[in-house]
């Protein structure tokens, strides 16, 4: 079943708009921060602290969020949250200079940003038919690298055009309409998780073993994407003029790869399990990172950038089939928010590790960018029988709200 296939279903446009519209304010966040609190003559060091008060609020707030839906449902949660976020926006934007309002506003911003990403992905077998499935989180995937090149340049725009405030305006108005639209389409407002597994506990979807080792494994490639942020600026700086518009143009090819490698892959029919084509996948993305170790000039780091990208997207695309089909019953929404919210933490550790270790060698840098995701498609290769899903699972299927029932409302 194709794209077109896919796109002409009753809902998916809607929802897949609506939930573009309000994770773009996810891709902007960083960015405005930094550009609004230093016109307003803030510091690096309290820059640095809004910042981080966005990223850990964002990575608690999200399983917290996703747990509340499993619970109550899409529509009150998305809205509710959305209209907070957009308060911490609106907190940053009219007093980007206090020490008190910026790193609160931040963190109200990420602590309530509105759980769409894991909402829609908890929808699809409700909104498509099965054989549908690794179409559509394929092309979920793809339109993630869509965020990564947009949002930035959302902030950059609406900056030179207006100022910076402007932009934290535009995001918390993007999140309120984007949440809107999901909101209240037909699909989140009948979708109901099914009954939570007893054997959830407090832990939820962590009582899953082979969901918690996906999750690690899935961490490690947050952790060479965020270090391959780093190794592609510094490479940048030591090749001035070598490559139009710099680290830029890197991430750009890498983030095009992506999606192109989500549309091939949910255009083919697989057989393979969805486990198998999981590790087999992470291992991929991990031989398409390591010729950056050898850091050749402009043009040839030019095509390895692309080459580089091309995994990630039909990594998350399986991984996103996978997470369904391992989460306890009743807890598939706040699965797909530890997703997120462990991916974004490799993310950040990548960062960080390969920031301390840009200065000594940009060749450890690219090490340090293969070694994430190689450990982690290690581990799920070694671990693999523990990534067999329930015997009698239906990934995320709504009790209440069977798929032929929404698709004809």
């Amino acid at each position: 079943m194709g794209y077109a296939a896919l796109l002409r279903a009753p809902h998916v446009t809607r929802l897949l708009l609506g939930t573009l519209l309000g994770r773009l304010p996810a891709g902007m966040t960083a960015l405005v921060i930094a550009l609004a609190l230093r016109e307003a003559g803030t510091p690096y060091s309290r820059i640095g602290l809004a910042t981080a008060a966005y990223a850990v609020a964002a990575a608690v707030g999200g399983p917290v969020l996703g747990r509340i839906v499993d619970r109550t449902g899409q529509p009150r949660v998305l809205l509710g949250s959305a209209v907070v976020a957009a308060l911490g926006y609106a907190l940053l934007a009219v007093a980007p200079g206090s020490a008190l309002a910026a790193p609160l506003g931040a963190a109200l911003a990420g602590l309530f940003m509105p759980p769409l990403e894991p909402c829609l992905r908890a929808l699809w077998p409700d909104v498509v038919e099965e054989r549908q499935l690794d179409t559509a989180y394929a092309f979920d995937s793809a339109s993630q690298q869509v965020l990564y090149v947009a949002g930035p340049l959302a902030v950059a725009g609406i900056a030179a055009w207006s100022s910076p405030s402007a932009a934290l305006w535009t995001a918390a108005a993007l999140g309120i309409l984007g949440s809107l639209v999901v909101a209240t389409s037909a699909p989140a407002r009948g979708w109901q998780a099914p009954p939570r597994a007893a054997s959830a506990g407090l832990l939820g979807p962590l009582r899953s073993p082979g969901l918690v080792l996906l999750l690690i494994g899935l961490a490690g490639a947050g952790w060479t994407v965020g270090a391959q942020n780093v190794l592609f600026i510094a490479y940048a700086e030591q090749h001035p003029g070598g490559l139009p518009g710099g680290a830029g143009t890197l991430l750009a090819l890498a983030a095009l790869a992506g999606l192109l490698g989500a549309l091939l892959y949910g255009a083919a029919r697989w057989r393979a399990t969805t486990a198998t084509r999981t590790w087999v996948l992470a291992l991929g993305m991990a031989v398409s990172y390591l010729p950056l170790v050898l850091l050749p000039g402009p043009g040839p780091m030019a095509a390895l950038a692309f080459l580089s990208g091309i995994g990630l997207a039909p990594l998350l695309a399986a991984a996103f089939v996978l997470v369904a089909e391992l989460a306890p019953t009743g807890t598939v929404t706040e699965a797909f928010a530890w997703l997120v919210t462990l991916f974004a933490g490799g993310n950040a550790a990548g960062y960080a590790v390969s920031g301390m270790l840009v200065d000594t060698s940009l060749a450890a840098v690219a090490l340090c960018s293969v070694g994430g995701i190689t450990l982690g498609g290690l581990l799920l290769l070694a671990t693999r029988r523990y990534l067999a899903p329930r015997p009698a699972a239906h990934p995320t299927a709504s009790a209440a709200r069977p798929a032929e029932a929404v698709r004809a409302h």
